[in-house]
């Protein structure tokens, strides 16, 4: 336990001091949080009832999707978990411990966000607070674990961009983040209904501002958890000590059972 409890203070205070964990933890997030505040809330004024969830969703994929798989894969191209594997440390905590420094990040920007929007930006406050708290948890657990499924499968730093731009772009575009659901073309929706951040903020909207949702949002959070424990154990099974060996317990292409509940998610609502 001892040996847990340096580990992840050791990577916590590796998010704040590593200039491009910080970044993405931090600087980009709450960058694109003011600009969103100062911009978007002029363009579109009726974006300030969705503001807060949003924007927390944003800094969410940032930190997990965009920030997360990199270091994973740095550091078993370096052999660093060569040398955790020959002292015994198991994948499960190599796996967790970046997870869960990464949602404590999260939580920090995203409550910076929660305390600032409405009294900078008057954005709309969620009515009920217990339920936007769960949400968030769900969300950074499912993003989390997406992210690391993604650095386990990534061959190199080149190749987590690639696969981590393939959730992030379609994200921000169709993901209910910028637009409501409601607004997109009925042919693009099946396709916005594939992504975390759909789920996310149909969660957000139907839970914790009681506003009326395009998905069950109660099914929205299920959806997340299942695949948020899918990606996780999948990352465990996938995981590879060495850049060097080849052997594997399982194709990298397994990895794409994680998103089965948002397939699943199609035909449910």
């Amino acid at each position: 336990m001892t040996a847990f409890a340096q580990h992840f203070t050791f990577e916590f205070k590796t998010g704040l001091r590593n200039p491009n964990q910080l970044l993405l933890n931090y600087l980009f997030p709450l960058g694109f949080y003011a600009l969103m505040g100062l911009v978007m809330t002029q363009i579109n004024p009726g974006f300030k009832d969705t503001m807060i969830p949003a924007m927390a969703v944003f800094a969410i994929m940032a930190s997990t999707i965009l920030g997360l798989p990199s270091p994973l894969v740095e550091s078993r191209e370096a052999g660093i978990f060569r040398s955790f594997k020959i002292n015994g440390v198991p994948a499960l905590s190599i796996l967790a411990i970046p997870v869960l420094t990464t949602i404590f990040h999260v939580l920090i920007t995203s409550a910076i966000i929660v305390a600032t929007a409405t009294p900078l930006f008057k954005g709309v406050a969620p009515s009920d607070w217990g339920a936007f708290v769960l949400v968030a948890l769900v969300t950074a657990f499912t993003c989390g674990a997406l992210g690391a499924l993604i650095g386990v499968i990534s061959a190199n730093s080149q190749a987590t961009v690639l696969w981590s731009q393939l959730i992030f772009l379609p994200s921000m575009l169709i993901g209910g983040l910028m637009m409501p659901l409601s607004l997109l073309p009925k042919a693009v929706l099946p396709f916005s209904r594939l992504l975390p951040t759909s789920h996310a903020m149909q969660a957000f909207l139907g839970l914790a501002y009681d506003q009326t949702t395009t998905f069950n949002p109660v099914v929205s959070v299920v959806i997340l958890l299942t695949s948020g424990v899918l990606a996780f154990g999948l990352a465990i099974y996938l995981f590879n000590w060495d850049s060097r060996n080849q052997a594997r317990r399982g194709h990298p292409l397994m990895a794409l059972l994680a998103l089965a509940p948002f397939v699943v998610s199609i035909f449910l609502q």
